[in-house]
């Protein structure tokens, strides 16, 4: 026998065998049902208590893939036929920022460090609720594929993906018209986009609810130059600015947007005036020194009311540089993380109809990533908000089930 003829034959056997050790039969052999629930009792064990109206299943926090609170992920721009209540969906762009960028890693910071909120252990006692285990379907949507080369791009792919999927019938279209975005930025930039999508949504302007050291409302030509463009007028400190000139933000005569935590940087007292024509009410971050987080929570919702849509913008800068130094532009003087989560708990009446939580920039924190759990527990009091109101809108138009009218009784 030649050689070639020698080597042929050693290959096949050794083909055939690593093909026989390689569990050949597994793939191809037709699994019965009963083999198929062993498999899930062994790998994918559910859990449910008596309230619980979906199942949720058993997950250890460090395991699994990285999606938010290991909610189920979907690339929702590509399967339409995925119906949700909640999206969260990431905006990795982080190219229109004025100092440090990085928040385009946001999303994924944010997501690594919700790894310890899971269905199973979800319950929110401030509402009452677990919000992963109620009525809303909510899902991780995946990410905006947003160019980093171009910010004229950026804005109408944010602006398309936004629309698209603030356009879609939601999961439980008794309740609302149009399901409701979670955004993770991302610089806040990407706000303008999203009040686009909300406009669009809506057939209207909504109100603001900003969280943030700085104003945000600065005309474009407050950051001076030479050598302007398009694309110069967008920037992380412009975009409210742009959306009022749109007119996608209701800035009218009684109604009013908010600016909370304010200890932004001015030029001068000038500063004050776009924001003025805006109609804007400002809330410094020393102000909670004499009101406390009670006045404030009562300033937002004496302002807002609990009818108007409301979209929530929180720039993870709101918070001190001790409690959140992962971020693009720090200022001392700011709120502690226990602060925000007390006065995001007490405006959970307000009529969300989309929200934002931004300028995450993880090469800044710490190793214990103190920014980014903060950002991820200002997602969960988010969600829990819209959730438990979802549940008081079933309780006014009579469309809860037992299960759940048992469970408003209980709240």
């Amino acid at each position: 026998m030649k050689s070639k003829e020698l080597i042929f034959l050693a290959l096949s056997c050794l083909s055939a065998l690593v093909q026989a050790c390689s569990g050949h039969d597994h793939q191809t052999r037709e699994w019965s049902q009963e083999e198929l629930d062993e498999l899930d009792k062994k790998w994918g064990a559910e859990f449910t208590e008596s309230y619980v109206l979906t199942a949720y299943r058993v997950q250890w926090g460090y395991a699994g893939i990285s999606t938010f609170a290991h909610l189920q992920y979907h690339k929702c721009l590509t399967t339409p036929s995925e119906l949700f209540d909640i999206a969260i969906i990431g905006a990795p762009f982080d190219t229109a920022v004025s100092y440090r960028p990085g928040a385009r890693f946001g999303p994924r910071a944010i997501r690594a460090a919700s790894a310890r909120q899971t269905s199973f252990r979800g319950f929110n006692p401030r509402a009452g609720i677990n919000p992963y285990a109620s009525w809303a379907r909510i899902l991780d949507c995946g990410d905006i594929p947003v160019t980093p080369v171009d910010n004229a791009v950026a804005v109408k792919q944010m602006t398309a993906a936004f629309t698209e999927l603030s356009a879609r019938a939601p999961s439980s279209p008794a309740l609302h018209a149009r399901p409701k975005l979670v955004t993770l930025g991302g610089d806040h930039s990407l706000s303008l986009p999203a009040l686009r999508a909300a406009y669009a949504a809506r057939g209207g302007p909504v109100r603001v609810l900003h969280f943030d050291a700085h104003l945000d409302t600065w005309h474009p030509a407050k950051y001076p130059s030479y050598w302007t463009s398009a694309q110069s007028r967008f920037t992380h400190g412009s975009m409210f600015f742009l959306a009022g000139e749109e007119g996608l933000i209701a800035n009218g005569t009684g109604t009013p947007s908010v600016h909370a935590g304010l200890r932004t940087r001015l030029s001068d007292l000038g500063d004050y005036e776009d924001d003025d024509a805006q109609n804007w009410v400002r809330i410094s971050a020393d102000d909670v020194d004499e009101l406390g987080t009670k006045g404030i929570i009562e300033s937002i919702m004496e302002t807002l009311g609990t009818e108007d849509p409301v979209y929530l913008s929180v720039d993870i800068d709101v918070l001190d540089p001790a409690f959140a130094p992962g971020t693009g532009t720090p200022e001392p003087g700011g709120w502690t993380t226990r602060e925000l989560i007390r006065i995001l708990r007490g405006i959970e009446d307000l009529n969300l109809v989309g929200a934002d939580v931004v300028e995450v920039a993880p090469a800044y924190q710490g190793a214990g990533e103190e920014t980014a759990l903060a950002a991820a527990q200002v997602v969960f009091e988010i969600l829990s908000s819209m959730v438990k109101r979802g549940l008081s809108e079933m309780g006014k138009t009579g469309v809860a089930s037992m299960e759940e009218e048992i469970f408003i009784e209980e709240l």
